[in-house]
């Protein structure tokens, strides 16, 4: 009964987010901005990159760096998705209060409330690999595509960065708008040290100790493995070495890697959580806002 209950939550608290992130505009309107939004900021990446390269698109380490580009679409969107929940409803309609004394469980609102971030989030992530292939030549090919290593990846990445949102869901019980700046700290440290746009053999020694324990890490090159196997091939082909700095990992070893710090981060996340909710309660700061 209680599972059922959860799930109700979460579909009605998903359709409640749909319409927030909707209604400002007609359908029409709505999907070319869906369209346009991810395109348009994935090009000014491709721009720069055709300038320090001279244009030259047609090797592996533009369909790295495109890839890795459009995925951290979720990092980015999803764990700032997951934090906003919160803020939104208690600085922007001031229903905070109502929704956190009302009979339901929560962490199903704001998973409810998150997943139509990660639906929008998804649709963005697939236009813009579309275009990456039928205008730029990505090196994706549907046959070469290991889709089991992709849905396992897919579940267990989701996994991780909506509990590192959660994680930060809580401290935003604490702090005013200064949560956003915690969000986008958070998510620019995976951008630089995750091997989003570049390996993170680019990196000082130092900083790839620091890499190879992010999950997220892990995450991108099970992702890149599953969608561009034959270019994560090439480009350790072409330069005779671990050029992705995870070259000697097998998918297993990753997969159970992700699985292993989805559970460590969902407890740690939980903790974090309930310690700023009950801080929260003694200082009244549930339904606090900040006037701006």
């Amino acid at each position: 009964m209680a599972v059922m209950n959860d799930l109700r939550t979460m579909k009605n608290a998903a359709w409640l987010g749909w319409q927030m992130e909707a209604n400002w505009a007609d359908p029409f309107l709505f999907a070319t901005y869906s369209i346009v939004k991810p395109i348009s900021a994935t090009l000014i990446l491709v721009f720069m990159y055709m300038v320090v390269t001279g244009g030259n698109t047609d090797n592996p380490y533009f369909s790295y760096m495109f890839v890795g580009n459009a995925l951290y679409m979720y990092v980015a969107e999803v764990l700032f998705g997951v934090t906003w929940v919160i803020h939104d409803d208690r600085e922007h309609y001031m229903t905070l209060k109502q929704v956190y004394i009302a009979p339901i469980n929560f962490y199903a609102y704001i998973l409810g409330r998150s997943a139509i971030k990660i639906a929008i989030t998804t649709a963005g992530v697939i236009i813009t690999l579309v275009f990456g292939v039928l205008v730029l030549g990505v090196d994706i090919f549907l046959d070469d595509v290991d889709w089991l290593l992709l849905l396992g990846s897919v579940v267990l990445g989701m996994g991780c960065i909506c509990v590192l949102g959660l994680a930060l869901g809580g401290i935003t019980f604490l702090t005013a708008r200064h949560s956003i700046g915690i969000n986008e700290g958070v998510a620019g440290v995976f951008y630089v040290m995750s091997g989003i746009i570049f390996p993170i053999t680019a990196l000082p020694a130092w900083a790839q100790s620091i890499s190879k324990v992010l999950p997220i890490t892990y995450w991108m090159d099970s992702m890149r493995r599953a969608v561009m196997p034959d270019a994560m091939a090439e480009l350790s082909t072409a330069a005779a070495t671990d050029v992705t700095g995870l070259g000697g990992v097998s998918d297993l070893y990753i997969m159970v890697y992700l699985a292993i710090s989805t559970a460590v981060f969902f407890a740690l996340s939980l903790g974090v959580f309930r310690f700023a909710d009950g801080v929260a309660r003694r200082k009244g700061k549930i339904d606090w806002t900040t006037a701006y």
